[in-house]
Formats: structure tokens, C-alpha cells, sequence
């Protein structure tokens, strides 16, 4: 085999980008994990909700299923291992009307049909007995949903990857690739110190920014790459005292979960995201949309007071559908699908992304047709 600089080049230091840096470097993998901006996880990974989902809603037979309850599982385990806060506080998905009791049902047996453990169906009593601020006529608990430190996930990744002799390489932009005639890539890299490196493995996972680096890879086809869409997620902080233990959350909506409730690790409560498309990465959070907030948020919380509701923050989602067009699965793509040995593509992973982060780095070493280790292994550290 060639020399290379490195076994593996990762574009891309987010969760994701992290995580399978991770899963290749504890397969004893040389990694180098580029970056553009000059901090880990400036992208989708630091404005999301930071919540850990159970895996309730997806299709059956997904990645998004099948990844998100390994990945959950899995980050558990690593949370606890690297001493990352988080609060496993349950989550609640509630029906405000007598018409939507029905929905709950067809949500309870796809999380059975996911694997989804320790569900419950409540009835109305029981959920005012939980929460007794709620507008509700009948939820599902899902214990094993919670909120965690996603930036401290992020830095035990990147430890994790240094201590076995990788590299995360920030303010380092990926400007293209070619494949090697005798396998592998050579990668050119940007920033004040642009450089060129060599690597017998390439997997892209920089989020928001997932086509244009494919388009940056002499050779890849142009028909496979997926077109992009921006979904803007805006986000409200609560003053006072926040009014549930548990997440709260609506039946989903087209495309999406819905604005839903946390309680962040500061004990102060959240709402968001709402959803818009956007055609630009517009991170501000217009004050007019609290009116669209405070209605929706009465739904479920009639006591929400006039007023305590401010601008937080909002995060963009790199989604493969626009308005009204079916919410398709993570493109984790090999070479079944562009033909390029050595090369993993990911694309679209919106939520759950984060939650299967660590099952979605060893989906990336399965299709490089590298050595499987258990995703609970993975985990430990």
C-alpha cells in the first residue's frame, strides 16, 4: 500500500465529522479532521436543540431509526464514560385535543415497530399528574429522552481523536480532492497555511455546506448529489421559572417535529425551532415571530405569561426536501452509489444527526468496508 499522510481525511468538525473521526481512529486509523472555522462545531452542531431523542417517529427500516436508537444508546454510555453533563429528564409528547388522541397511537407503535424501550401511554389524569401546567388530554413518556452538553460531547470527541495521534486541524478549509491512481486522495486544504495532504480514505460530513464540497471532488457524479435546502429554526428563551421537568412536545408537523419546550442544563426553559426555508444562512431571530410562539406555545401551556418570551437564537438544518415534499432518510453514501472506492458522503443529516452521531461514525466505517466494533464498544472510550 501507498504511504499517506494519513489513513483518513474527515471534512467537517461537527458532531458528526467528530464522530466518525472517532470511529476511525478506534480502529487504529491515522485521522485528520479539517475544519473552516476556527472553533469545533460552529454549524448545525451549536444551534440545535440539544436534546437526546428516543427514536419514536421514524420509518420504519431508516437510518434515521435504526441510527438514532444506536446512537442514543451509545451516548449514554460515552457521555457517562467522559463525564458530560447531560439530564435524561423524559420526554413528553402530548395530544392538546381529543383529535389528536388517535395520532398518539400511530407514534407508540412506530416507536414498538423502532425499538424504541420503555414507552408509555398515559392518559390525561396521568399526564397533569406529571406536569400539571399542561394543556393535554393524553401524552406518550419517552424515559430515555433527555438534554445534554453538546459542545462538552464535542470536545471528548476531539480528545479522543488526539489521544490516538490524530489531528483536528481548525481554520482549515477543504477547497478539493482528487482520487490517486493508485487509491487513496490528494487533499488540498486552505486557510493562512494551505497545504496538500494525501489519504488513503475521504468522508465528508461539513453539514450545511455537504454539496458544494461533493461538487470539490474531481470525479464524483453530479447526478447523485442531492439538491440542497435550507431550514431555518428560530428559538425563544423563557424568563422565570421554567414550568416542566420534562421535554414537551406536539404531535409532529409536516417535515418536522414542531416547536417543542426543553428545560436547558441552566434550568431555564426554551422553545423552538420553528420552521421556514430559507435561500440564505440568516442566523438572526426576528422579535415579530414571538406572536406565532406564544399562540402556538398556549396550545399546550395556556399559563405562558404575556411578555416572557426573548430572542435566543436560530439554527439552519440541511434538508434534502423543500415546503410540502416528503422528509427523506440520511444519505450516507459509498461507493454503491458514486462509484469512488474509498469514499463516504454524507448528506442531510438534520435530526436526529446529533443523538446518532456516534452510530453514524461507525455506519461510515462500515461502508469504507472497515473492521466492525460494537457501537457499545465505540462508546466507552
Amino acid at each position: 500500500m501507498a504511504d499517506f499522510d494519513f489513513d483518513v481525511v474527515v471534512v467537517g468538525a461537527g458532531a458528526v465529522g467528530l464522530a466518525s473521526g472517532y470511529a476511525l481512529a478506534k480502529r487504529g486509523l491515522s485521522v485528520a479532521v479539517l475544519e473552516r472555522e476556527a472553533a469545533i462545531g460552529q454549524g448545525v452542531s451549536s444551534r440545535n436543540s440539544e436534546v437526546i431523542h428516543g427514536g419514536l417517529y421514524y420509518a420504519t427500516g431508516s437510518l434515521k431509526a435504526k441510527l438514532c436508537v444506536q446512537g442514543r444508546r451509545a451516548l449514554y454510555a460515552f457521555l457517562d464514560a467522559h463525564h458530560v453533563d447531560y439530564d435524561r429528564c423524559g420526554k413528553l409528547v402530548v395530544a392538546t385535543t381529543p383529535e389528536e388522541v388517535g395520532r398518539l397511537d400511530a407514534i407508540l407503535e412506530q416507536a414498538r415497530i423502532n425499538d424504541v424501550e420503555g414507552m408509555a401511554q398515559l392518559s390525561k389524569a396521568q399526564a397533569l399528574a406529571m406536569e400539571p401546567e399542561l394543556k393535554t388530554e393524553g401524552a406518550l413518556l419517552s424515559p430515555n429522552s433527555g438534554v445534554f452538553d453538546s459542545h462538552g460531547y464535542m470536545l471528548a470527541l476531539q480528545g479522543e481523536i488526539e489521544a490516538a495521534g490524530g489531528a483536528v486541524v481548525l481554520s482549515t478549509p477543504f477547497e478539493g480532492a482528487a482520487p490517486l491512481p493508485g487509491g487513496g486522495f490528494e487533499v488540498r486544504a486552505g486557510g493562512a497555511e494551505a497545504t496538500t495532504l494525501t489519504a488513503r480514505y475521504l468522508v465528508t460530513a461539513p453539514g450545511l455546506s455537504a454539496q458544494a464540497v461533493a461538487v470539490q471532488i474531481e470525479g464524483f457524479p453530479a447526478q447523485v448529489i442531492p439538491e440542497a435546502h435550507y431550514g431555518k429554526g428560530m428559538y425563544f428563551r423563557l424568563s422565570g421559572k421554567a414550568p416542566f421537568a420534562h421535554l414537551i412536545y406536539p404531535p409532529p408537523i409536516h417535515g418536522a417535529l414542531g416547536t417543542h419546550y426543553r428545560r436547558d442544563l441552566g434550568g431555564q426553559g426554551v422553545f423552538g425551532p420553528d420552521l421556514t426555508f430559507v435561500d440564505e444562512l440568516d442566523y438572526s431571530v426576528d422579535p415579530a415571530a414571538a406572536d406565532g410562539f406564544y399562540r402556538y406555545i398556549r396550545k399546550f401551556w395556556p399559563g405562558l405569561p404575556e411578555g416572557s418570551l426573548s430572542p435566543d437564537y436560530a439554527g439552519i438544518r440541511p434538508k434534502l426536501h423543500g415546503p410540502d415534499e416528503p422528509q427523506p432518510d440520511f444519505r450516507i453514501d459509498g461507493r454503491d452509489v458514486h462509484g469512488m472506492d474509498g469514499l463516504v458522503t454524507l448528506f442531510g443529516i438534520e435530526s436526529p444527526g446529533l443523538t446518532s452521531s456516534l452510530a453514524i461514525g461507525e455506519e461510515v466505517a462500515a461502508r469504507l468496508d472497515l473492521p466492525a466494533i460494537s457501537v457499545a464498544s465505540a462508546a466507552s472510550g
